[in-house]
């Protein structure tokens, strides 16, 4: 059985689990604890970072990693063009939504973080010791997911810059193909690697940021979603997640 080791609410997580939906395989969704799983990625592939895909004895790591591997050995629902110069034009975008991606991290991490615990609350889980120690181990956390991202008010402030001149980019993308896709004709690597990384901000319906009813936000991340929403950018995203978003796996993993 495929394993892919994620964190819940991480939008490179969710860019792995599409990869694996788009692909129809089977796998399984585990949780791995922050920190803690540095240990393990530097174990299992010489890095410490999630997502990890297992699929067999190999561990592959890094969603753009993980996506030329399925390509590579599932080859039925391609997520790159045979053609090169559509090939080349996904990886850059795909570049392109990864550097977005590491922005909006920061970004809604530190509005998230700010307005209550709901995001610890995913993260600790249900059940087990990070559970039964939660008293002592949300402040832990929270001062950790703080440190490892650097969520300083200056380091937020230029991630909001640079999403800021990422998303009016691929914004003109988006215009230029006329709201379709972003490479070629139909769904691929690009289309899904750029929707995963603005999913936190729209906080869409059956995705890990979508708000339960009675939660609140910022003034600020409520803004900021709905210029978003006002752009053929966002409504693409939308459009894309609620017709070719076909989760096998819940998010929320085991």
């Amino acid at each position: 059985m495929r394993v892919l080791y994620q964190f819940p609410l991480s939008h490179f997580c969710e860019k792995a689990r599409w990869l694996l939906d788009y692909k129809e395989l089977d796998y399984v969704a585990q949780n791995l604890m922050p920190g803690v799983h540095r240990a393990f990625a530097q174990l299992k592939t010489g890095q410490k970072k999630l997502p990890i895909l297992k699929d067999g004895e190999r561990y592959i790591a890094d969603s753009t990693e993980i996506a030329l591997y399925l390509d590579q050995t599932y080859p039925e629902h391609a997520l790159l063009r045979a053609d090169a110069k559509l090939r080349e034009q996904a990886l850059a975008m795909n570049q392109l939504a990864n550097e977005l991606g590491s922005h909006v991290r920061r970004w809604t991490l530190a509005h998230t973080l700010s307005e209550g615990d709901e995001p610890l609350e995913i993260i600790i889980g249900e059940k087990g010791y990070l559970r039964q120690l939660e008293k002592f181990s949300k402040p832990l956390l929270k001062t950790w997911i703080s440190k490892s991202y650097q969520l300083d008010e200056p380091k937020v402030a230029e991630s909001k810059q640079r999403m800021d001149e990422l998303i009016a980019q691929l914004n003109q993308r988006v215009i230029d193909h006329h709201g379709r896709y972003l490479v070629g004709d139909r769904l691929g690597l690009a289309d899904i690697a750029v929707c995963s990384m603005l999913a936190p901000i729209l906080e869409l319906p059956g995705t890990p940021w979508e708000k339960e009813q009675g939660e609140s936000c910022s003034l600020e991340s409520q803004s900021y979603k709905e210029y978003l929403f006002s752009l053929p950018l966002g409504q693409y995203v939308q459009r894309i997640y609620t017709t070719e978003r076909n989760a096998r796996v819940d998010w929320r993993g085991v």
